[in-house]
């Protein structure tokens, strides 16, 4: 079933749902979600949107269904850990091809999904400053790598050389309806038309600094493996940066009166929940930023 033009803005959600069809069924899922709550507020009342978001609606009660032992299903705060670990891993990969100067499809395609499913985050609840921030980057990082290379240009690595880029929607090609067969990446991009007005300014990104690998969700390689690397050598451990306990942290009862609000135990099972899922990556960092996050909001009752 053809995409009604009035909800030409989630075709490229659900362009990456069909992708994920078999690759990730859990992102697959959330980004049908998005698509059917943000395809709501755009148009449900003509006949032929209506038509569309019904069957929109079939295909993830049927998911819903297939995936009833899965707890990204059936818990919104593990679903909402593995899209944004998914989201994050996209981006990390991309952002180490960048800054190591490696421009090519795959990585502006990283972004451009990584900027998508940050979007999709948004059926959890609000996006945090950092994940807004990721995903304005992501979707700049795009349009600015592509135009560079679109036009014989040497893209400069990082969060530099980008003003006056734009984006728009037409980013890869053009998404299908829910009940279309799942398509390929595509070989090529069109075209992105500079809107300068609706972009931040550069300075906006000028701050964000992601060490290659640093927290990576999942196995995000820190750099693409070279020829010589297969060779068998004496693994040597890799220096982690490990955030410093908080002292204040190493009493674990709680100061005073502290009430916690039902808001507040479902935040700290969400880092919790975070901290496990990076554990799983051995990605140490980040499961102890999460884990101080829990304990200090448990014990003092503020983030």
């Amino acid at each position: 079933m053809a995409l009604p033009s009035q909800l030409k803005p989630i075709q490229h959600h659900l362009r990456t749902a069909q992708e994920h069809e078999k690759r990730d069924p859990v992102v697959a899922y959330y980004c049908r979600l998005y698509a059917m709550q943000t395809g709501m507020k755009l148009d449900s009342k003509t006949p032929e949107c209506r038509k569309f978001l019904v069957k929109l609606m079939d295909q993830l009660e049927m998911m819903k269904k297939e995936l009833s032992d899965n707890e990204s299903i059936t818990q919104e705060v593990v679903g909402n850990a593995h899209i944004e670990n998914y989201a994050l891993k996209m981006f990390l990969y991309a952002d180490n091809e960048d800054r190591s100067g490696r421009f090519h499809k795959n990585m502006i395609k990283s972004f451009y999904t990584s900027s998508l499913l940050y979007d999709v985050l948004s059926v959890f609840g609000e996006l945090s400053d950092e994940n807004i921030q990721h995903r304005k980057y992501a979707k700049w990082k795009a349009a600015y790598i592509h135009n560079c290379l679109k036009n014989g240009e040497t893209p400069q690595p990082g969060p530099i050389g980008m003003e006056g880029e734009a984006y728009d929607d037409e980013f890869g090609a053009e998404g299908g309806g829910p009940s279309e067969a799942p398509h390929n990446p595509p070989q090529s991009q069109p075209s992105f038309h500079g809107h300068p007005s609706n972009q931040p300014p550069a300075s906006n990104f000028s701050n964000i600094q992601i060490p290659p690998g640093s927290h990576a969700p999942a196995n995000t390689p820190a750099e693409i493996p070279h020829p010589e690397a297969a060779q068998p050598v004496k693994p040597v451990p890799v220096p982690r940066t490990m955030p410093l306990v908080d002292p204040s942290l190493l009493n674990n009862t709680q100061e005073g009166d502290v009430r916690l609000t039902p808001e507040d135990f479902t935040r700290a099972q969400k880092y919790c929940k975070y901290a496990g899922s990076a554990l799983q990556y051995e990605d140490v960092g980040t499961a102890i930023q999460n884990l101080q996050k829990a304990l200090k909001l448990l014990t003092t009752g503020k983030e």
